[in-house]
C-alpha cells in the first residue's frame, strides 16, 4: 500500500506564494511520476504540473513562469512552488503520483495513487 501526504495550502493575497508538499510512502521500488492537479469548485479537475523521473516536465500554459515543480527522489517527496499566484489559482490540488510496487506473488506492478488534497485559496 502506497500512502501520500500533502501540506502547504492555505490562504494567501494576490501576488503571494506557497509551496505545497507530497510525501509517499510505502513499498514502492520505483515513482514513475509525480504530479499536481487542481479542481476549482464546478470546474473539471486539470493537470497543473507534472515531473517524471526522466523526460520533459509539464505545466499547464497559466502557470509557466510562476509555478515549479520538484522532486526529491531520495525523499520520494515532490514540491510545487507558486508564486505570484492569482484568485483563478484558487482551488483544491492534489498530488497524483505513479509508482512500481512489488507483488506478493513475484514480479512488479504499476500503481497510480491521489492526495487527500489541500486547498490553496487566493482573495484579497
Amino acid at each position: 500500500q502506497v500512502q501520500l501526504v500533502e501540506s502547504g495550502g492555505g490562504l494567501v493575497q494576490p501576488g503571494g506564494s506557497l509551496r505545497l508538499s507530497c510525501a509517499a510512502s510505502g513499498n514502492i521500488l520505483r515513482i514513475n511520476f509525480m504530479g499536481w492537479y487542481r479542481q476549482a469548485p464546478g470546474k473539471q479537475r486539470e493537470l497543473v504540473a507534472t515531473i517524471p523521473a526522466a523526460g520533459n516536465i509539464r505545466y499547464k500554459e497559466s502557470v509557466k513562469g510562476r509555478f515549479t515543480i520538484s522532486r526529491d527522489n531520495a525523499a520520494n517527496t515532490a514540491y510545487l512552488q507558486m508564486n505570484n499566484l492569482k484568485p483563478e489559482d484558487t482551488a483544491l490540488y492534489s498530488c497524483n503520483v505513479g509508482v512500481t510496487v512489488p507483488r506478493s506473488t513475484g514480479g512488479t506492478a504499476l500503481g497510480d495513487y491521489w492526495g487527500q488534497g489541500t486547498q490553496v485559496t487566493v482573495s484579497s
